[in-house]
């Protein structure tokens, strides 16, 4: 039932009485609310909805059997809840598919997008074919269904809105031809979890916690974040990242659009490191991204575990191409050849070059922005030197960039060491990597990568120098030369977003943010003069352009349309910094009021001390960040002696450093044993990273009290002789 006048119909015949209000075409709940503040005709008391798609975990053989959520605005649907009271089990919204095939929804109808921003409306369920409606549920809020307010939903078109009573709804609902399944739910309350057999007092707890939740989350912004950090993580972070405009969907599943706010991280990420390979002598170049099936089929070993995300391009026009073209995954295959053409002579190293690009992997399940993209930004670096010493000098000299980027950047500290040999890259010798954590989640994070890859690919690519130290002649000794590369993505984005921001939106680290200050004016009402106004205003442009000459990025806004509320909310979500708010009384005294994002601290500053005030705060707000996090990462990196408290640390949302016998197979056993041991009482989800313990890393900084005894030390999970301690943990 696409057509709306269709609809409207039917809704007259169910109790519908007035037509649809006419307004301004809206994406999102924020912009509807302000659409309908202005709009004529308007019901006294209405409430706004917002109706989400979920689908539980299940077997691909079984149909699509998706849940569509229909509750008031303000409602926090935890998908834990629902789950709960469905019976189902893993609940995570639908993606794009789900809504095609089940709905009819496609993008570039604007259907789907409304969809992600919460507009959705329960009336598509008239679009469902007959052969998938007996297998959708709809859970109605029974916060709609209580209460003589009118339902506001769109009629299949964001541009108008339709009114409804309770009464109207429910009959449209029980009117959908095949619908078997519909549930009212209370969610002021999340329903109690299956018992498990636990000590008596445990219980008790759960419910104590519950309860609390409700509570914390009872006085979100509804017009903000919907989705607590601490209720739904994932959706979380997907709200955050699409909200503050750091991304947004693209019509290829997997794939994002980066937005000016998020490129401008990556830039400062570019430009810091950039700076930092070209003083160590690396130049830039680009490669094409196309590969050819043969050479990417002369080294099978390496690229084995690239094999299921390679993306192949098989037609131009409509002309089939006689060999299939490979668009690269990383790039040593299609480097390599030509470091064989070039390097002739010992004297023609050191070669070192990295290229700023994009890679595509296709093949995986669950995107996750910044996270896990079908195409991604980063940059790989490709050196050739004589000697082994040189290449690993330069793999910890990049590992040390990366820490710097992540530390001193974006404000998020990280773990250095080395991969084990099952967690290394494939065909190198050895991975170094800086490993990040999330406290919300207790996962570890792999920030970025450095290989030392020793003689493995010049073997494959033959790139060869003759031996200086040989006898020279036609039969010279030829020697293979040692390489290394290294990786950084904008995957670093996705962890300053997860470690850093709140149910308020994106926190930015000042040395990131593209805009550091934002300065609004307050205390303008309607008595208020015209020639006030204008003071007022005058004073904001007069800050801007004061912050700016001392390289302070800040912006005034003036949007005579919004009121200071309103753009507080709008610019927290989007991450600045700090805010400087100046009104009459301000202008009177000589001082402005500063608000900084990550705390919330108020600070009275004088006029004439902004330029030096503001930087010195943001250089504070950098160095805070950091040490908070810092700190809570120190807290929650355990070690962990005997096995008995390992899996409980994991649960804790710890990572582990173990006494570790650095055996591949003793790896395997961990991750079984812990997943085993924990899957008893919380069950896997897609959406969320694995459950088994996996190594992380052999930190570079061992621990010191107790020390790693040589054949006295034993490994917590085999036994075996311990030789370093391993950061353990879930990860992403």
């Amino acid at each position: 039932m696409a057509d709306t006048s269709a609809l409207v119909s039917k809704l007259s015949s169910l109790g519908l009485k007035d037509s649809p209000v006419e307004h301004a075409a809206v994406e999102n709940n924020e912009q509807w609310a302000e659409a309908l503040a202005t709009a004529s005709g308007l019901p006294s008391n209405y409430v706004l909805t917002k109706t989400l798609v979920f689908k539980p975990k299940q077997p691909k053989s079984e149909p699509i059997a998706p849940i569509v959520v229909v509750i008031k605005e303000t409602t926090t649907a935890s998908s834990k809840a629902i789950g709960t009271e469905l019976k189902l089990k893993d609940l995570r919204l639908a993606n794009e598919d789900v809504l095609k095939d089940v709905f009819q929804t496609a993008r570039g109808s604007g259907t789907y997008e409304r969809y992600m921003s919460h507009q959705f409306s329960p009336f598509a369920l008239g679009q469902v074919p007959q052969e998938h409606i007996g297998n959708v549920r709809v859970v109605i809020d029974k916060a709609l269904l209580t209460g003589d307010a009118q339902i506001a939903f769109h009629p299949l078109n964001s541009s108008q809105t339709v009114f409804v009573d309770s009464a109207a709804l429910k009959a449209y609902i029980a009117s959908v031809e095949g619908l078997q399944h519909v549930v009212e739910m209370d969610f002021t309350a999340e329903p109690a979890a299956a018992p498990v057999p636990k000590p008596a007092a445990k219980p008790a707890a759960k419910k104590s916690s519950a309860a609390a939740k409700t509570e914390d989350t009872a006085g979100l912004n509804k017009l903000g974040i919907q989705t607590p950090k601490s209720v739904d993580f994932s959706e979380w972070y997907t709200e955050v990242v699409l909200k503050s405009e750091l991304l947004s969907r693209y019509d290829v599943s997997g794939c994002y659009i980066v937005r000016p706010r998020a490129y401008f991280v990556w830039q400062q990420i570019q430009e810091f490191f950039d700076a930092g390979i070209k003083g160590m002598g690396v130049k830039n170049c680009y490669f094409p991204m196309f590969v050819s099936s043969q050479v990417l089929e002369r080294e099978k070993d390496h690229i084995e575990g690239f094999a299921p995300e390679v993306a192949w391009v098989t037609r131009a026009g409509s002309k089939e191409l006689n060999e299939p073209l490979a668009i690269r995954p990383t790039s040593e295959t299609v480097m390599y050849p030509y470091f064989g053409d070039w390097i002739r002579s010992h004297r023609d190293l050191p070669l070192r070059l990295n290229q700023w690009c994009s890679v595509v992997r296709w093949e995986f399940k669950n995107p996750q922005p910044f996270l896990r993209t079908r195409e991604f930004l980063w940059q790989e670096g490709h050196c050739a030197y004589f000697g082994k010493e040189q290449a690993m000098r330069e793999t910890l000299e990049v590992l040390t960039l990366y820490r710097r980027v992540y530390e001193e950047l974006l404000a998020v500290p990280v773990i250095e060491g080395e991969k084990s040999e099952k967690e290394k890259f494939a065909g190198g010798v050895t991975t170094t990597t800086v490993e990040g954590f999330i406290p919300d989640t207790g996962r570890g994070i792999q920030g970025g990568t450095s290989h030392y890859l020793g003689q493995n690919f010049s073997k494959m690519f033959n790139v060869v120098v003759e031996d200086p130290a040989s006898e020279a002649g036609a039969d010279r000794a030829k020697l293979y030369v040692h390489q290394a590369s290294w990786g950084l993505s904008t995957r670093t984005i996705g962890v300053m977003v997860m470690l850093h921001s709140d149910d308020k939106g994106l926190v930015l680290p000042p040395r990131v943010a593209e805009t550091q200050v934002i300065i609004v004016p307050c205390g303008v009402n309607a008595k208020t003069t015209s020639e006030q106004r204008a003071a007022i205003n005058d004073a904001c442009l007069s800050v801007e352009a004061r912050l700016r000459i001392v390289g302070v990025r800040a912006e005034a806004d003036l949007r005579d349309d919004k009121t200071p509320a309103f753009k507080f909310n709008h610019w927290e979500l989007r991450g600045v910094p700090i805010r400087i708010e100046i009104g009459p009384k301000d202008l009177e005294s000589h001082i402005v009021t500063t608000i900084r994002r990550d705390t919330g601290a108020r600070d009275a500053v004088q006029t004439d001390a902004l330029e030096t005030t503001v930087p010195l705060m943001m250089v504070t707000m950098q160095a805070e960040m950091l040490a908070r996090a810092r700190k809570i990462m120190d807290e929650r990196v355990k070690i962990v002696l005997e096995w008995a408290d390992f899996v409980p640390a994991l649960n804790s949302k710890c990572l582990a450093l173990i006494p570790w016998c650095e055996r591949e197979v003793c790896e395997e056993q961990i991750k079984k044993r812990s997943t085993r041991d924990v899957m008893a009482d919380e069950p896997e989800n897609e959406r969320e990273p694995s459950m088994g313990a996996k190594s992380l890393c052999l930190p570079y900084k061992q621990p010191e009290n107790p020390p790693i005894v040589p054949g006295q030390t034993k490994c917590i999970q085999c036994g075996e002789d311990a030789k370093r301690y391993a950061l353990f943990g879930r990860s992403y």
